[in-house]
């Protein structure tokens, strides 16, 4: 998004006083823009409005998907889950063209407005760009640079407008709609499975779908408007600007299948070698039981502490358990050692019993973390066993 900071503030400062009046010629559109397969923050897609007037030698792109790395306390806010978002404006030819050089796919919507529609949107963009008014609370599911467009049309147009959901059945989670998107970037699905709990398992309804620009182009499709002679479809005609030449998602790492396999291969391996020679690896447990013990540390602490929602009643604590830290720490100290016997039992029983149950938790767990909880479970039951 940096290559277009020049153009917002150039659009910015030259427009966000002046009042401009669309001429009977001007056009407002709905764009989408294709997901990007290598990329996490563009895989979902993006959508933008556009408002074009040859008259008034108006072509411009409001975008909600705009951030800043140099805003006050940046990373701070992002870890409490104070994210915020700015509408940017652009150019439009060269907003389109940044989108062809990617190879993403644009489509374009013009909606069926009277002047007076047109200009009471056009407005309202004009004021939310200005400085003041260009930042927005972000949320990734519920107010993000798609549900933004919708919500804009929604209530600068109100009650003209009706949505019609009776073209698809919702069925899906938003972790499972996720999932689909994140497909070709499986250890970007698998960074939001684990970080993510209970709240985003639930069904989505129609309306929340809207939270992925495909969608807001579905529900544009299908939407209508009361015009003076009855209801009409909301778009009055759509444009396929650009589509994508066919290429396949680069693979850039090892996919987790082969890492958390051969973790649990490596498991096996130095479990055997331990049975047999009576005698406990900890380098391995102090690694492996360390490591989970943070992940549940980081786990609890956006659950607790931050305001990221989602990330509440998180059920991968059950294998990334924080008190994995005290069993990593207290098992080479040569102390304890039969308290440490009864934590790793524990350990064993408790995570036999997640394997078991892993496919009917109301939380849907990620499939990659299996060999992950194999290894726990095999390492909690020979250190239990040889500390015996």
């Amino acid at each position: 998004m940096r290559v277009f900071c020049c153009s917002i503030i150039l659009f910015i400062c030259f427009y966000s006083h002046a009042q401009v009046q669309l001429s009977p010629h001007a056009s407002i559109s709905i764009i989408t823009l294709g997901p990007d397969k290598n990329e996490l923050y563009a895989a979902f897609g993006h959508s933008a409005i556009r408002v074009y007037d040859s008259i008034q030698g108006i072509d411009w792109a409001y975008n909600y998907g705009v951030f800043n790395f140099d805003q006050p306390n940046f990373y701070l806010n992002f870890t409490r889950g104070y994210l915020y978002y700015m509408l940017g404006v652009y150019h439009y030819p060269d907003f389109k063209n940044a989108y062809i050089y990617y190879n993403r796919y644009i489509h374009e919507q013009t909606l069926r407005l009277t002047q007076p529609q047109e200009q009471k949107i056009f407005d309202f963009l004009q004021w939310n760009a200005l400085p003041e008014n260009q930042t927005y609370r972000y949320d990734y599911y519920h107010h993000n640079c798609a549900t933004k467009i919708r919500d804009v049309v929604q209530q600068q147009l109100g009650n003209v407008v009706q949505w019609d959901s009776s073209f698809f059945t919702p069925k899906h989670s938003f972790r499972e709609k996720t999932g689909e998107y994140l497909n070709p970037l499986p250890w970007g699905d698998l960074g939001i499975d684990i970080c993510l709990g209970l709240p985003i398992d639930r069904k989505m309804t129609a309306w929340e779908y809207m939270f992925l620009p495909d969608y807001i182009e579905s529900f544009f499709d299908h939407a209508l408007i009361q015009t003076e002679s009855g209801l009409a479809p909301l778009v009055a005609g759509k444009t396929v600007i650009f589509e994508p030449v066919s290429a396949e998602a680069s693979v850039n790492f090892v996919h987790p299948w082969i890492a958390f396999g051969a973790l649990a291969l490596i498991v096996v391996t130095v479990s055997w070698w331990d049975w047999h020679r009576k005698k406990i690896s900890k380098w391995l447990d102090v690694t492996l039981f360390g490591a989970a013990g943070l992940i549940g540390f980081l786990l609890l602490f956006l659950w607790a502490f931050t305001d990221h929602h989602d990330a509440a009643g998180n059920l991968n604590l059950l294998w990334a358990c924080p008190l994995h830290l005290v069993g990593a720490v207290l098992l080479p100290v040569n102390r304890h050692k039969q308290n440490v016997r009864v934590y790793f039992m524990c350990v064993a029983v408790f995570m036999a019993m997640l394997v078991g149950c892993w496919f009917v938790l109301p939380q849907q767990l990620n499939p990659f973390l299996l060999p992950v909880s194999f290894a726990f479970l095999i390492r909690s039951l020979v250190i239990q066993r040889l500390l015996k």
